[in-house]
């Protein structure tokens, strides 16, 4: 009730947009943060800026934090509070300053984490609990998280509300996804982070390493009630064709349209069929497909494991021009395109006429672009941090940074203070068979993506962070970056001055 009435009134404006509710900052998935009056191209720097504090959790942290200025936590205060979702299903809402240090509440769901090696993937390991970064409600206070147990030999997945002040479960939850119409609560594995829209909570769902029988799934759960409103089933004559966007969300535009890309699988829906592998699909609101986009080689693509869901996608904002509305996506081809979200195109035999632009790079795509200020960011695989200037609905002539990046490439998140002072953001990680080592935090100026102007490896024995995990995007918020890795996230901010 306190949360409820402090939302009524509402906050400060500085504070209210320093929040980060849900995977890459907002909806559209456009991974920038433009409130952030702290850091700064001119003090981000190894002699100014580093590793300030790392809060130690029970499992690995593939989620992205979550952020809210200003919770009230019964007992203990108010506080800018860090939720942090691990593997071994925990929740954790931490003071962001570490101000107690220890969590302000922690709640670890009951049944225990599914051990990978019944997935036969190690993909994620050595348990496979809590994946998708969670979603948080403001008017509320509702934090929804989707969790893996295996209770006494039976698998389970479970969404769950719960406060954020206090950690208890809400709305009569949790609610378990039924195992029924083809859905095997342990083949299908949720990697893209969760949808909140049109008053529902969405989640997706794909494979572990592709093994079989699955298939792409979306389903739709009232915010309020936790009932279950839709489903998707994105391969239901064929199977596979998953939903995982190198764990990067579903996107929605200002109509509550959503946005999902599909993995490897059969295509039929351009002779009438029901399967839609290698897609990029428009959903309503009760999850019907609207519109599509399918590569003219979507034949190859499947034939050879090249997922063009192996990214997400990026609703970006009103342009000028015949094309006003425009979606990207990419694939694991290293082919990135340009949707006319109004007219998508379905398929086109023969060439990819339908998109507005094709644009390829060096190497496979496994994550989002990043939209700041009239430009779009990329990190392909074996590539270099890419500035397209966006212009007139296309995208223009790319710069490219100095240096280049191995498998699997990254997503970026920016923080700048309206249209100025863009910083970059990027964590290093691995390849899908690289031997365990620390993450890289990495960060350019976003006028100038040739230059870097910090990465946490110039002063290592200070700043350098816990093992790396693939596929992490860092949370900037109120003047510090938090970073993902097992079994902790680490602190990066401005370093005391020292007199």
């Amino acid at each position: 009730m306190a949360f409820r009435v402090l939302c009524a009134f509402g906050w400060l404006a500085s504070l209210a947009a320093a929040q980060v509710l849900t995977s890459q900052y907002d909806n559209a998935r456009t991974g920038s943060t433009i409130h952030e009056t702290t850091l700064t191209p001119a003090n981000v720097n190894a002699r100014q800026f580093g590793k300030t504090l790392s809060f130690p959790v029970d499992g690995d942290v593939y989620a992205q934090p979550l952020f809210v200025p200003q919770v009230p936590v019964p007992g203990k205060g108010t506080h800018d509070a860090i939720f942090i979702a691990t593997e071994h299903n925990s929740v954790y809402a931490f003071d962001a300053a570490a101000q107690p240090a220890d969590p302000l509440w922690h709640v670890n769901f009951p049944g225990g984490a599914v051990p990978a090696a019944y997935t036969g993937c190690r993909f994620i390991a050595p348990e496979i609990g809590i994946t998708p970064t969670p979603a948080i409600d403001i008017a509320t206070g509702t934090i929804y998280v989707l969790a893996r147990t295996r209770e006494s030999g039976r698998f389970v997945q479970r969404l769950h509300a719960m406060a954020i002040t206090t950690g208890v479960e809400k709305f009569g939850g949790p609610v378990e996804i039924p195992a029924s119409g083809g859905f095997d609560p342990l083949r299908e594995l949720p990697r893209a982070g969760l949808l909140l829209v049109n008053g529902s909570v969405v989640i997706t769902w794909g494979s572990s390493c592709d093994a079989g029988p699955y298939h792409g799934w979306a389903m739709a759960y009232d915010a309020q009630t936790l009932a279950r409103k839709a489903v998707l089933n994105t391969s239901p004559q064929a199977g596979e064709s998953g939903i995982w966007q190198g764990d990067m969300a579903p996107a929605a535009d200002e109509d509550g349209n959503i946005y999902v890309a599909t993995g490897n699988g059969r295509f039929t829906a351009a002779q009438g069929g029901r399967d839609y592998g290698d897609s990029l699909l428009k959903l309503d609101a009760a999850l019907q497909v609207r519109d599509f986009f399918t590569p003219f080689n979507e034949h190859e693509l499947n034939a050879d494991d090249e997922d063009l869901g192996s990214g997400g996608p990026l609703v970006l904002p009103k342009q000028p021009g015949p094309h006003s509305h425009l979606v990207l996506i990419d694939g694991k081809d290293g082919a990135m395109y340009v949707i006319d979200r109004d007219r998508m195109g379905g398929y086109h035999a023969g060439d990819d006429s339908h998109a507005v632009q094709r644009i390829r790079f060096r190497g496979g795509i496994y994550s989002a672009p990043a939209y700041w200020n009239g430009h779009v960011f990329y990190l392909a695989t074996g590539d270099y941090l890419t500035d397209f200037p966006l212009a007139g609905g296309q995208l223009g002539k790319p710069r490219l940074g100095a240096k280049r990046f191995g498998n699997p490439g990254a997503t970026p998140a920016i923080s700048s203070n309206g249209t100025r002072n863009g910083i970059v953001w990027l964590i290093e990680t691995k390849a899908w068979n690289g031997a365990d080592r620390p993450a890289v935090l990495h960060a350019y100026d976003a006028a100038d993506v040739e230059r870097e102007i910090y990465n946490s490896e110039i002063d290592s024995a200070r700043d350098r962070p816990g093992k790396t995990l693939r596929f992490t995007v860092p949370t900037v918020a109120r003047g510090r970056v938090y970073v993902e890795a097992k079994g902790e996230v680490d602190v990066y901010g401005l370093l005391p001055v020292v007199q």
